[in-house]
């Protein structure tokens, strides 16, 4: 083989192997997470995957077709409550993207952003923590800026 066909074979498995990294994990698996919003509107759960470390908060929901109505991936800043900001590249889905205070209160929303995007979506304020969910899903449930996250992430109300 030659070294030509070797790197791009190495290309191939480093992308394919990227992309496989960030399917979606099963209801059961250990890196699904139960997340409840409390609104008005009642508790809506969602089945979380939590993206903790560098890397998986760089991939994020890239490269995904589908996503489940109660699915999301919930992006933990804990170690640096900040004014964040996030992206749509790679990101064929349109997401709605609830950025969450460190007491778990929504603090701000943004919604149905464009997908493949490189436009900043900023929180506006400091964050602990950012929950995508497929979008129109929050307007769809009546989640509103206010309302309460139940995760382990949040301290109790």
């Amino acid at each position: 083989m030659t070294i030509a066909r070797r790197l791009l074979l190495f290309g191939l498995v480093a992308l394919f192997g990227s992309a496989a990294s960030c399917a979606p994990r099963g209801e059961g698996s250990p890196g699904a997470d139960t997340l409840v919003i409390v609104s008005a509107t009642g508790e809506h759960k969602f089945k979380v995957e939590v993206a903790d470390s560098d890397e998986e908060r760089q991939i994020g929901l890239m490269y995904r077709t589908a996503m489940a109505e109660d699915a999301g991936m919930l992006f933990d800043f804990r170690h640096n409550v900040a004014e964040h900001s996030m992206w749509m590249k790679n990101t064929l889905i349109p997401l709605d993207m609830a950025f969450i205070a460190a007491d778990g209160r929504i603090a701000t929303i943004a919604a149905e952003t464009t997908p493949r995007s490189l436009a900043s979506v900023s929180s506006r304020v400091p964050v602990a923590a950012v929950l995508e969910v497929n979008g129109g899903r929050l307007a769809a449930l009546g989640v509103k800026e206010g309302d309460f996250v139940r995760h382990p992430f949040f301290k109790p109300q």
